[in-house]
């Protein structure tokens, strides 16, 4: 019977190892995993947005590939942030597809040389509250799969 118990007790530690170990495994995969990056239909034309349809952002006041969004812009204006090489979705050229590395030192996807990020008012897949606002000394823009800012709606 104590031979059982032992075997039994040893079966649920090593189980418990098991799973720890997986959750280990999966929080550091969710942590360094790839974000992708998509296109979706809108009324501005299709544009880019994130895997769950949110819509993307460029910051007409980013030059060079790197980001002037920081501080107070990026709290209204979140980076769109991977841990590793981005993913293209259907319609989204691959090649356009970078990181630039932030102050913080986190890497912020690219698009064609535009900084991506979110606007904080756009809370479901569609919304494009964030199009043409100027904040923070220039406007902001979705972007069409070519890479170029869309300046209507």
């Amino acid at each position: 019977m104590k031979s059982w118990s032992k075997l039994l007790a040893a079966a649920a530690a090593a189980a418990a190892v098991a799973v720890t170990a997986t959750s280990l495994a999966l929080a550091g995969a969710a942590k360094t995993g790839a974000t992708k990056v998509a296109l979706a239909a809108s009324p501005l034309g299709h544009i880019l947005v994130d895997s769950k349809g949110i819509t993307l952002y460029d910051f007409a006041k980013d030059k060079g590939g790197m980001s002037a969004c920081y501080g107070a812009c990026a709290a209204l204006w979140p980076p769109l942030t991977t841990g590793a090489k981005p993913i293209a979705g259907p319609g989204v050229h691959a090649s356009l597809l970078g990181t630039t590395k932030r102050n913080d030192g986190k890497l912020e996807v690219t698009y064609d040389g535009h900084p991506l990020y979110y606007y904080v008012s756009d809370r479901k897949p569609g919304e494009t509250t964030g199009q043409g606002l100027n904040q923070f000394g220039a406007p902001w823009w979705v972007l069409s799969a070519a890479g170029k800012e869309i300046h209507n709606g």
